[in-house]
């Protein structure tokens, strides 16, 4: 029987930081079992984000510099090194209580890197896995980087998926501490890709590997039952 989940597709180029409490805040409604499981995409606008196991090597440009340059850097609780976010990837947000996997969070980092493989070969790339190096590769290079984050049984953070993303980003980190080359859907293939094919594609994945059924749902609609929630008591926004 498959689970019941809202996915929650943001347009436009989302600040990190939005994006960001939205995710706490319906992480703190998942836990208390207030809603279903959500997956949200969505597309931001240039960010680094470092996680857990960054340190001082993986940030190889000053902060005042990506400043000027119109690049926020956040250190977030997710695992993992720094990585890029920018205009022409694709992220998602899987909100998912993990007792439906058995909380079983390696299986669930699995699951996610085999949503994005399947995901490239719909459009005739070979992804694949590496040992001891989360994420999914075409070769030599990394196409899609995964890190999470799990707070009392439920997951935030997820994936983030070059499509046309410019790659140029990537040199001022080294992409979660492992000096290998990234790449985009567009650069192997040779030729532009529709974000929102992809995205569309992947929901379809997503849905197939998790074993959910998505139900669409309005950004103004979640932020009104979070609201209620809010002021009910039942969640702190």
């Amino acid at each position: 029987m498959m689970r019941e989940a809202l996915l929650l597709v943001l347009e436009g180029l989302t600040p990190f930081a939005d994006a960001w409490a939205l995710q706490r805040r319906l992480v703190a409604a998942r836990q208390q079992g207030i809603i279903s499981d959500v997956v949200i995409l969505l597309e931001h606008q240039p960010v680094l984000t470092i996680g857990r196991s960054g340190g001082p090597g993986h940030l190889l440009v000053p902060r005042d510099l990506l400043a000027e340059r119109g690049v926020e850097v956040h250190d977030i609780e997710r695992g993992g090194g720094a990585t890029y976010h920018g205009p022409g990837q694709l992220v998602a947000y899987p909100i998912l209580d993990l007792r439906a996997l058995d909380e079983d969070v390696v299986r669930f980092m699995r699951a996610l890197e085999e949503s994005i493989i399947r995901t490239v070969a719909d459009f005739g790339i070979t992804g694949s896995r590496r040992r001891g190096f989360p994420g999914v590769w075409v070769g030599e290079a990394k196409i899609a980087a995964v890190g999470v984050a799990v707070k009392r049984r439920v997951t935030m953070h997820g994936m983030a998926l070059n499509v046309t993303t410019d790659l140029e980003p990537f040199t001022w980190i080294n992409p979660c501490g492992l000096g290998r080359p990234v790449t985009s859907m567009a650069q192997t293939l040779g030729r532009e890709v529709a974000r929102a094919e992809v995205a569309d594609a992947y929901a379809r994945r997503f849905v197939e590997v998790y074993s959910l059924h998505l139900t669409p749902v309005a950004r103004e609609d979640v932020e009104q039952r979070l609201t209620a929630l809010a002021v009910s008591g039942a969640v702190v926004s």
